[in-house]
């Protein structure tokens, strides 16, 4: 199981994108470009100390997040999602994708998606943070696939 965040726009976010990788022993991917400097203060801050304890995977472009990737479904979580989060399925070697905080993903990365899961709101609420969402799906996820053992 693995995170992927695409062209990540809010520093504080990707730190928290950080500590939960970490705290769940998956690998974060970042794509490239993010929308602020990487090595950014606000990043460790979010992160704490767990930056060491993190699996990160930069990747210069999309293109190059498609060349690098190792396989698994490209699950990308997305408010336009036609599964719902309790329907969805999970398997152990999944990349959960996440957009940009601001814009989502483009069209194309939207089509490449083996799988697109929403988180159901309540009507009227237009959306999670993209952190919070991930938190959320992650740990169904690994629900799922027995991805705890690891852990305890």
């Amino acid at each position: 199981m693995r995170l992927a965040l695409y062209q990540p726009d809010i520093p504080q976010n990707l730190g928290a994108f950080i500590r939960l990788a970490a705290c769940l022993g998956v690998t974060l991917d970042i794509i490239e470009p993010c929308g602020f400097p990487v090595d950014d203060r606000r990043i460790r801050r979010a992160a704490m100390d767990y930056v060491d304890l993190a699996r990160l995977r930069r990747h210069a472009s999309w293109d190059a997040f498609r060349r690098e990737r190792d396989g698994g479904r490209l699950v990308l979580l997305t408010t336009a999602g036609a599964t719902t989060l309790p329907e969805a399925r999970f398997c152990r070697d999944d990349i959960l994708l996440l957009g940009r905080e601001s814009a989502g993903v483009p069209a194309e990365i939207h089509a490449a998606a083996d799988l697109r899961v929403r988180v159901p709101l309540q009507k009227g609420a237009r959306s999670l943070n993209v952190a919070l969402a991930a938190a959320m799906v992650l740990s169904e996820a690994l629900r799922q696939t027995d991805g705890y053992q690891a852990l305890a």
